[in-house]
């Protein structure tokens, strides 16, 4: 039997039903495991159309069979895809690494209970609060804990036998005050535990009991005349009230809520995680997936969900999501528009953001190439171009009210600018302010040389100016026979508005777009070096006039005492033997009689 109807007998066969499905290739091994709420119809889907991505188009090629697993529910299916993608690791799955080694605060399973950080889970009953992201943070909460309730952290078995035969004795955490010594039955197992109770309310984001607590205490004290008992419970008090100041982002009411926000571009997506207990972040999580065969922000962030969620064993029964989602079915979904709740959904994005900077610029100093063919890809989608724009080109014009015209090109090559290939034109064929000749005449010298020199021509030119401009450069492209061969944009500096040929709509970019800031660098480059030469310019013209308004002394001259002196105020301080040097006795007697005089 041929592939494509071997292949059309497994179609054939796969139910209607919600399920996930596995493609094998020739030997057997694993490319892809999807989930789909009707395995036919998604199964199907990649065989009865066309497919828009490359990578898509070579995992149906290697296709050879297809299994699947029928589930009751979607979300039965979306769990059963990521158990399966863990496990089986297929080549054309987004595959999301599992770190083992996260810490975790354990409260341990003993009679007088020890509190401690780990990154080893042992089943004996302890309990296991994370696992957090920063050891950092875990630090700061067994620093929170140890400076409110004196626990032990000894390794001793406190059973109640040992304790009453005096087995132990109090160590110097005692004496220094960290401990209360119930080794030695100083301090009540009720004691101890109702510690241990106010510790995992804190664990939790919970600070309320605590501080009532320690004000019944504070309270109870100074009735009591203790007033330096009082005042160390007081201590405390201000201890979590300003560690729940810091941690506390929104309205204290939202409660054990998980947020999510994706931000994604065209190869990498990333996926945001806050865990929000009594108006306080616990836990923050940004999760990088490098993608595969072109997934969508829903399906990266359904995926995302899963994993972390199972990652961090998180029991909230709410998510906030930036969009709706396939997630298990107890679990509520907002998607907030106003208020606190989408201030908590702004700052999961914020988080995302400003993740993929801050990699952005690591793989741009240890990946420069990475770095530069990210942004290439990024321009060709965003301006619609047919290849990557590797050598941009950029002009500008600059004239004050028509008076010493010129005209700036800079280049860029991989995005960065190539100095050496800088030109700047005197406009010759123009007479007045005139912008649109201008350009027109500038963009003909320049790709009628590049043209007689064989040299290689840009992928994307860039015209400062709007659509008058635009058209302008289109008429000597046109000329040129290059109209068509060679992507040109205008951009208008007011709104950023990006023109394209024979389009009166302009495009907007995001105003952070790469592609934006590589547009205007150009631009403002361009301007630079245009302002620049026009500034010379007009210092020369200026310099000249002033000594071609002495009698008797012509351009020719001027030029050359310039070039003798290099400037007027040399030329003044000449003596007459040097002028006449340069320019003989009878120019030299004028010029210094005028400065002299």
């Amino acid at each position: 039997m041929s592939k494509s109807a071997s292949l059309q007998v497994q179609l054939s066969a796969l139910p209607d039903n919600p399920g996930v499905y596995q493609f094998y290739d020739a030997d057997g091994k694993i490319l892809y495991v999807g989930k789909a709420k009707n395995l036919k119809k998604r199964v199907s889907s990649y065989f009865n159309k066309k497919q828009d991505y490359g990578k898509t188009r070579v995992l149906v090629k290697k296709i050879r069979s297809i299994k699947h697993i029928v589930v009751p529910t979607e979300s039965d299916a979306l769990l059963l895809e990521n158990n399966l993608i863990k496990k089986l690791l297929p080549r054309y799955n987004v595959l999301l690494k599992d770190d083992k080694s996260y810490p975790w605060i354990c409260i341990k399973n003993e009679r007088f209970p020890r509190v401690f950080s780990t990154r080893k889970l042992i089943k004996d009953g302890s309990e296991y609060y994370g696992p957090y992201t920063s050891m950092k943070t875990v630090r700061t909460l067994l620093d929170l804990v140890k400076s409110l309730y004196p626990l032990r952290t000894c390794n001793y078995d406190l059973s109640e036998e040992k304790i009453e035969a005096g087995k132990y004795k109090v160590c110097l955490d005692y004496h220094l005050g960290n401990c209360a010594g119930p080794c030695e039955g100083l301090q009540s197992e009720k004691d101890y535990h109702d510690q241990i109770e106010a510790i995992r309310q804190i664990i939790k984001g919970n600070f309320k009991s605590s501080i009532q607590n320690f004000k019944q205490q504070m309270k109870s004290f100074a009735e009591e005349m203790e007033f330096e008992k009082a005042q160390r419970v007081k201590d405390k008090i201000d201890v979590l009230e300003n560690y729940q100041a810091k941690s506390t982002v929104v309205n204290p009411k939202i409660n054990n809520v998980d947020v999510f926000s994706i931000i994604s571009d065209k190869t990498h997506a990333y996926i945001n995680f806050l865990q929000i207990s009594h108006g306080a972040i616990v836990r923050s999580h940004t999760l990088e997936i490098k993608k595969k065969l072109e997934e969508t922000d829903e399906e990266l962030l359904q995926l995302a969900i899963t994993e972390i969620r199972q990652r961090f064993k998180s029991q909230s029964k709410e998510v906030y999501l930036p969009f709706a989602v396939t997630v298990e079915e107890d679990l509520k979904i907002t998607l907030p528009k106003l208020g606190d709740k989408r201030r908590i959904l702004d700052l999961s994005e914020r988080n995302a953001r400003y993740y993929r900077q801050d990699r952005l610029k690591q793989i741009k100093i240890t990946d420069p190439d990475r770095h530069t063919n990210r942004i290439m890809q990024q321009m060709k989608a965003d301006l619609r171009l047919s290849e990557e724009p590797r050598h941009i080109e950029c002009f500008d014009n600059s004239n004050i009210q028509g008076s010493n015209p010129v005209a700036a090109c800079v280049v860029f090559k991989d995005g960065k600018p190539s100095k050496k290939d800088y030109r700047h034109f005197n406009i010759k064929s123009v007479e007045g302010p005139d912008d649109f000749a201008s350009m027109e005449e500038v963009v003909f010298r320049r790709y009628k040389r590049l043209l007689n020199e064989e040299e290689p021509l840009p992928q994307l030119i860039v015209i400062d100016g709007g659509k008058g401009q635009l058209s302008s450069a289109l008429k000597s492209l046109e000329v040129l026979g290059l109209r068509g061969k060679i992507a040109i944009i205008g951009i208008a500096k007011r709104l950023e508005e990006i023109y394209f040929p024979d389009d009166p709509v302009p495009l907007y970019l995001d105003k952070r777009s790469e592609s934006l800031k590589i547009i205007q660098q150009l631009r403002n480059e361009a301007h630079r070096f245009g302002i620049t030469h026009h500034r010379n310019k007009r210092s020369k013209g200026a310099i000249s006039s002033e000594l071609v308004n002495i009698e008797g002394i012509g351009e020719k001259t001027a030029e050359q005492l310039l070039k003798s002196f290099k400037s007027v105020k040399r030329i003044k301080e000449a003596s007459i033997e040097k002028l006449t040097e340069s320019v003989g006795a009878s120019k030299a007697k004028k010029i210094y009689k005028t400065f002299h005089t």
